[in-house]
């Protein structure tokens, strides 16, 4: 059993002396995991750093077998993202979160050209928390927990809308709300519109994004909690804004 393809390196660890089970998102086989023999040697084990793009080929005599990857390095991205806190915590973000939500073995296309996308943008720190920020509304649409933010649940307007329920995931405007607004989640205007938002702004469309991963998706995945690497990457954000946020 054989198959080569390309894919961002989500995680890396240890196996036996030498040796590495990695864990790649690629295209067409989705979120795979294998053995990288000489792994943690000198030469490969800087390769193998989250967020790295790989040429990987997978062999197993089965294919249920855990098998093993041979891998060539394409682009780094945590050397260049080395240099800026909250780029490199974006990325460990990403990595994680794709680690912790993607059945193994099943392609998500889709997912996977939006994720290279949004990791070959680390080096544009003035539109990528934004851009991450749609990520995870992308990431929540394809896993089958999409929020509809088109028009309000209660009315049916399209604009106005101020709010989304942390029930059905449904807008709900301003007149909509009524006396129930604060039980409601903020819809920030940069959730629905790709505009040069304020960092304040991204941090609020985060907090509503980060109730659905954490109620909706997570316990659809076993109830475990969200990747801490999320909710340093939110952190760092809130405080963009902030003097000394860097």
């Amino acid at each position: 059993m054989e198959w080569r393809d390309q894919g961002i390196l989500l995680s890396s660890r240890r196996h036996g002396e030498s040796g590495a089970i990695i864990e790649v998102f690629t295209p067409g086989r989705g979120r795979h995991l294998g053995v990288v023999r000489g792994g943690a040697s000198r030469k490969t084990a800087p390769i193998l750093q989250p967020g790295a793009q790989l040429d990987v080929t997978w062999r197993a005599r089965l294919e249920e077998h855990l098998g093993a990857f041979t891998v060539e390095p394409l682009q780094s991205r945590a050397a260049g993202a080395m240099s800026d806190r909250l780029a490199l915590a974006g990325l460990n973000a990403v990595t994680a979160l794709l680690s912790f939500t993607l059945p193994e073995r099943e392609a998500h296309e889709p997912l996977y050209d939006r994720s290279v996308t949004l990791l070959d943008m680390l080096d544009r720190p003035e539109i990528w928390p934004l851009a991450y920020l749609h990520w995870e509304l992308a990431l929540l649409d394809e896993l089958g927990f999409g929020l509809d933010l088109g028009s309000c649940a209660v009315t049916g307007v399209t604009q106005g809308l101020e709010y989304v329920s942390p029930r059905t995931g449904r807008a709900v405007s301003e007149a909509g709300a009524g006396e129930w607004k604060d039980r409601l989640l903020p819809l920030p205007r940069c959730l629905r519109i790709l505009y040069d938002a304020p960092s304040s702004e991204v941090a609020q469309g985060l907090r509503t994004t980060g109730h659905f991963l954490e109620n909706w998706l997570a316990p659809a995945l076993g109830d475990r909690p969200l990747p801490a690497a999320r909710q340093r990457f939110v952190d760092l954000q809130a405080r963009q804004d902030r003097p000394g946020g860097q």
